[in-house]
């Protein structure tokens, strides 16, 4: 990547305006339905209504209140009428209502009001949207109030209120983000590169959602996925993957060693990450309703194009700027050590039932009220209370029932075509009217082989229990012996729309469970280990949604949330558990990853798991943070759909980031012990074959040594288990896998600090467990400085010595010691926008390295009077130019 650097950055920034200016033209093809089974039978009945009927109005609904009067007004009634007749033709097919024969039925018992429905052009939803735009503000007449209620004016404020929305959440999200990721990283140019990836990434989705929107219906709500997911997951890789580059060129070496380092290791994770998102937002595709499709379609390629930019447009500007990375920094404050971490860790490893009880209980509490949760479909109370079209459509079921949304209808089509026996459609019609919840029956016309009703149900609310009870019954109907039934309408979608996702949510569950059970076998080598994150993201995704439905439907906070409680939308609940449960397992990778490369390396369940919680804690933190913030600024939509994403997205992340991954994980991890870690010695080597660990071998870690400079003693967990002298600069750099620690095997050691350092406290140091992974002792190394290239030997497996202390480095992270070997002395170094610790050469200059594999680094030597060390798990103070420690 870092010798192809200059064209991958090239090409990936040619390919992304490309795919930014021809992705705006989709904004003009999206549509606002997709949310209907196309083979289910509430569609059969529309179908048939539209061929042999024509386009039934609903598609708009003007409605008309006189001023004073009352709608039979003559003057007034002259002025609707004119007004209707010169509607566009290519944007209306159809007008019925009161105007001109004053039909009983579209004005209000006290004519107070009356109405005109209005067909609209086009074939689908996304066509009417079109159609209705062009005449939206030609009612208007004086003397007049007029509310335009319908399908399409929901659709248009519900489209415009997402657009500005989704605008107003990036404006908010964006400079959080970039601040945020400066006390992340310190540095300005840092920060800046995630944010830059996110950015492409979202422009690379909307070509991709064009390409598609070419061939197929997509929902608008697609960009909204597509944005939040190509942004948040480009930060989330992208903090993962400066932070590795960042540690490796801290471990000495070169940009394009560092370049290759990180693509070999964080690279691989941010991959496998990806992999599992993207399957579970894969199984929205099994669903039938094109909404899903839509969202499914937004998300694979925001996801996809993250990833794919993370590993290709990221390391090729990591590779150009190379220290650079950590220009303009930024004067923080003081930030905690890795203490806390283990410190965590260590509390809940006392305590594992203490800890993991009333967790699970508490979740299970949180996740109790799904027992009652109701779907629906978005209605009008998605939108504001003073929304002029969520007024109007609550102003017609008022007053118009009949042509509300609460209506069912009801089809009898005749045998081949001809039409029912009249004496047959008569007495159908009263058996209709005689179905429980059913409160009259009008008819709705008649044409061909076809005659229809309309059912008025007794509950107005067309998605409860009641209402759908009535639509069943309805089915349940025997239709005359020449003719078939066909019932429709609004309940009735909601009916085929939940059998439809009810009938594919299995098979969903089985392909996100499965493939996640598979690739994190094949990643971590463990049986128990898959199964623990699969049940713990299913504990984490019903807690979530438990509180969801305790706000959303049943309405507690809702009045401080300014929402209208309403049955949830079936189609977003099935939209945030993928996302939920591929973020979930994407947490579960950063953490367990650490967690099985310290016990690969001999670690025992207890230190693997504080291995794990100090190594990623402060990542997987921050990840959520950043992510809350860019998801969590939807929350302030005005509109109730994106608002339950943006809230059902900070709860699932502050449950899954903090109480789950790092306080039941850990706790279960313990009660599990050594079980844990166990499968089969034939699936074992199958997992060996397959390649998939997310830690690196030593053979593996061999083939990116440390170097460059050779200015450094001390490198990243990962290096390999050797020690080469330095370049020709006259310093030297050695390294060595430090390997796993056993809080078992630690030993005291006194830290005693040179002259004119003040006295520090008693530490403990720890003794490894693995001879193989052993550090060099001090003797083992030569007593002098080595010279350029000359390989170092390795020590046996003598135990850790004491080490006196000498102070500490500079920030926390893998101890670096500088040894000066030039005539200039006593120093402190800056390198790489870092302040190091810098100790003077002497003729019996000699270092040894032991880099923490995860607990820290242990860098010892001497300088001819003091033998010194540093631990980089402990909070370091700063050394001033003259060698004195300060705060």
């Amino acid at each position: 990547m870092a010798r192809f650097r200059w064209p991958v950055l090239v090409a990936a920034i040619v390919a992304v305006v490309a795919a930014g200016v021809w992705g705006m033209g989709v904004f003009g093809q999206l549509s606002e339905g997709g949310y209907n089974d196309p083979g289910a039978e509430s569609s059969r009945a529309a179908e048939v209504v539209r061929t042999y009927l024509g386009a039934q109005g609903g598609d708009l609904i003007a409605v008309y209140r006189p001023d004073s009067g009352t709608v039979d007004d003559a003057e007034l009634g002259r002025t609707i009428e004119a007004q209707l007749h010169g509607l566009p033709t290519s944007a209306v097919t159809a007008v019925t209502g009161y105007w001109p024969g004053k039909q009983p039925q579209y004005a209000a018992a006290d004519r107070g009001s009356a109405v005109a429905v209005i067909t609209l052009a086009g074939e689908d939803d996304g066509a009417k949207l079109s159609s209705y735009r062009k005449v939206a503000d030609d009612f208007a007449v004086p003397g007049a109030t007029v509310q335009l209620a319908g399908a399409a004016p929901l659709n248009d404020a519900s489209a415009a209120r997402s657009t500005d929305d989704l605008a107003t959440a990036e404006a908010i999200s964006l400079p959080i983000v970039l601040v945020l990721l400066l006390f992340i990283f310190g540095s300005l140019v840092a920060a800046a590169l995630p944010v830059l990836v996110g950015g492409c990434a979202v422009l690379g989705s909307l070509g991709v959602l064009h390409a598609i929107a070419d061939s197929h219906d997509v929902n608008s709500f697609a960009v909204n996925v597509a944005s939040l997911l190509g942004l948040g997951m480009a930060i989330d890789y992208g903090l993962f993957t400066v932070g590795r580059f960042r540690e490796e060129q801290d471990a000495g070496r070169t940009p394009a060693q560092a370049v290759a380092r990180t693509v070999a290791t964080a690279g691989r994770t941010v991959l496998f990450s990806a992999s599992l998102l993207m399957i579970a937002l894969a199984g929205l595709l099994l669903f039938p309703q094109g909404f899903l499709k839509s969202l499914a379609y937004g998300g694979l390629a925001a996801v996809a194009l993250a990833a794919l930019l993370s590993l290709t447009l990221l390391p090729a500007l990591l590779a150009i700027l190379g220290p650079r990375v950590d220009k303009l920094p930024v004067r923080l404050p003081h930030r905690a050590s890795r203490n806390r971490w283990e410190r965590l860790a260590g509390a809940v490893l006392r305590r594992p039932v203490l800890v993991a009880l009333p967790i699970v209980a508490g979740l299970l509490v949180l996740a109790a009220p799904i027992s009652g949760v109701h779907f629906g479909e978005n209605d009008e109370r998605v939108l504001p209370a003073g929304d002029p079209a969520r007024q109007a459509v609550t102003a017609l079921k008022t007053d118009f029932p009949a042509l509300s949304s609460a209506g069912v209808l009801v089809v009898l089509r005749g045998e081949d075509d001809a039409a029912p026996g009249a004496d047959g459609t008569a007495a159908f019609a009263q058996r209709i009217a005689k179905v429980p919840g059913v409160a009259a029956v009008t008819p709705a016309g008649a044409g061909g082989p076809v005659v229809t009703w309309t059912a008025t149900l007794r509950d107005k609310d067309p998605f409860s229990t009641s209402a759908r009870d009535a639509v069943r019954s309805l089915r349940d109907l025997r239709p005359p012996l020449d003719a078939t039934l066909l019932v429709g309408g609004t309940t009735a979608r909601n009916v085929d729309s939940l059998t439809a996702i009810g009938n594919r949510l299995p098979l969903m569950i089985a392909l996100l469970a499965g493939a996640t059970l598979v690739l994190m076998f094949l990643a971590f080598g463990s049986v128990l280990l898959p199964v623990k994150a699969v049940l713990m993201s299913a504990l984490s995704l019903s807690a979530t949604f438990g509180i969801l439905v305790w706000i959303f439907q049943d309405g507690h906070g809702a009045g401080l949330l300014s929402i209208t409680p309403a049955p949830l939308e079936a189609g977003i609940v099935v939209l945030m558990a993928a996302v939920v449960f591929g973020l979930s397992t994407d947490y579960e990778v950063f953490l367990l990853s650490r967690m099985v490369e310290a016990r690969t390396r001999g670690a025992s369940t207890a230190e693997a798991v504080t291995t794990g919680l100090t190594r990623t804690g402060r990542v997987i933190s921050a990840a959520a943070l950043l992510l809350i913030v860019v998801t969590g600024a939807f929350a302030l939509s005005s509109v109730t759909t994106m608002r339950f994403v943006g809230i059902g997205m900070i709860i699932a992340l502050l449950l899954d980031a903090t109480v789950v991954r790092m306080l039941l994980v850990p706790a279960v991890l313990r009660l599990l012990g050594d079980a844990a870690w166990w499968a089969p010695g034939p699936l074992k080597r199958l997992q060996q074959r397959a390649g998939l660990a997310e830690y690196d071998s030593p053979a593996a870690a061999a083939a990116f040594p440390a170097g460059g400079g050779g200015d450094a003693v001390g490198a990243g967990s990962q290096d390999p288990f050797s020690a080469r002298s330095g370049s020709a600069g006259g310093s030297s750099a050695s390294s060595f896998s430090a390997g796993a620690f056993s809080p078992d095997a630690m030993q005291d050691a006194a830290r005693r600090g040179p002259q004119g350092w003040p006295a520090a406290d008693t530490g403990l140091l720890r003794a490894p467990l693995t001879p193989e992974y052993l550090p060099a002792p001090p003797g083992s190394l030569p007593p002098t400085a080595p010279s350029p290239g000359r390989e170092l030997p390795v020590a046996g497996a003598a135990p850790m010595p004491e080490l006196p202390f000498a102070g500490w480095a500079p920030r926390p992270g893998p101890a670096r010691i500088v040894i000066d070997q030039q005539p200039s002395g006593r120093e402190t170094r800056e390198l790489e926008g870092r302040r190091r610790l810098a100790l003077p050469a002497g003729p019996d200059s000699s270092t040894t390295a032991g880099p923490r594999a995860d607990h820290g680094s242990a860098t010892t030597g001497r300088d001819g009077r003091h033998r010194w060390d540093t631990d980089a798990t402990r909070e370091f103070r700063r050394v001033e130019d003259d060698g004195q420690p300060t705060d």
